[in-house]
Formats: C-alpha cells, structure tokens, sequence
C-alpha cells in the first residue's frame, strides 16, 4: 500500500503548480489510501493556501501532518508562510521557536522566516538580527544569496537616519542678529 500511496503523491508533486486537476485527484487518491501521510497532508495544505487563498483550510492540513510528524520538515515552510499571508503572527512565531528546538530542522530558513516576521511586524533592527542568525547557521552558497537579497529588502525599508552634521547646520537665512 505504502509504493501506491507513494505513486499517487509522486504523480501530485510532478504535477503541482501546473495541472492542478491532476494534482487533486493525486492527492484524493492518496489520502484515501493513507489520510495520515504527511507529504500528501502538506501538499493538499499547500492548494488550499497557495492556489485558493483559504488560508484557514490549509493550516488545519498542516496541523494534521505536524500531529502525525512532527519531524515532517517538508510542512514547515508553507505552514509558516500561510501563518504570515494569514497575518497569524503570534502563532507563527511560537511555531518558528518550537521548531528551531527540533533536531534536524532547517535553522537558517526558520532564522529567515523570523526575520520576516519581524519585516512585516515593522520591526526592522530585530529582523536583521534575525539574519545574521540565518547567516550563521547557513551552510549552502545558494541559501545564502537569498538571505543577502532578503537582507537588502529589508534594509531598504529601514528608516534613514539624519546625518549628524545637518542637525547642526543652522538653516539658510535663519541667522541670530543682534
């Protein structure tokens, strides 16, 4: 049963973004054999919130999946990043600190995920500490290129500073005369 189970996920997974008639009737089949498979829960999770904007229905997959694995790494990513379409921000930032205690999880996406948190919560000073973390416990050349891009978002949105020397200047024209 597991080899059937697997074939239909494979055929979904083959076909998602693309023909999302297929990848349905993939994911149904799958998930009548097996409704506890994880991968299947999370790409089913993933149309609901990628595809039909029902954000609410697809986090209600995700938690089935993490409820049988929590080690189902492959939910991680699109659970957060329906947490944040979703505007769920205190649930997602308890899901990012419980799941940067998980043994073998990706700590430099779940760094970045943070820092966008922080990003759409305008807290951007803490959202740049958050990228130095991702940066840290980066280990591929290509992951990193996407933290510096993320990183230069995010420092374009940050307030400027007045430069100290034009907060000294008197204005033109507004001279002390005795």
């Amino acid at each position: 049963m597991g080899t059937l189970v697997n074939n239909y996920i494979f055929k979904a997974l083959e076909s998602y973004p693309f023909d999302l008639e297929e990848v349905m009737e993939a994911l149904n089949f799958a998930l009548s054999y097996d409704d506890k498979n994880t991968m299947a829960l999370t790409l089913m999770g993933r149309v609901y919130a990628e595809k039909l904007y029902k954000y609410e229905e697809a986090i209600v997959y995700f938690k089935q999946a993490l409820a049988e694995n929590i080690h189902a790494f492959e939910v991680y990513t699109p659970y957060i990043n329906t947490l944040l379409w979703n505007e769920d921000y205190k649930e997602v930032e308890d899901f990012i600190d419980f799941a940067l205690t998980v043994k073998g999880s990706d700590k430099a996406l779940l760094y970045l995920k943070k820092a966008i948190l922080n990003e759409q919560l305008k807290e951007y000073k803490t959202a740049m500490t958050f990228i130095k973390l991702a940066k840290e416990h980066t280990f591929n050349s290509e992951f990193m290129a996407d933290i510096i891009i993320e990183k230069d978002r995010i420092k374009g949105k940050m307030p400027k500073k007045k430069k100290v020397k034009d907060l000294k200047k008197p204005a033109k024209g507004n001279k002390n005369k005795k």
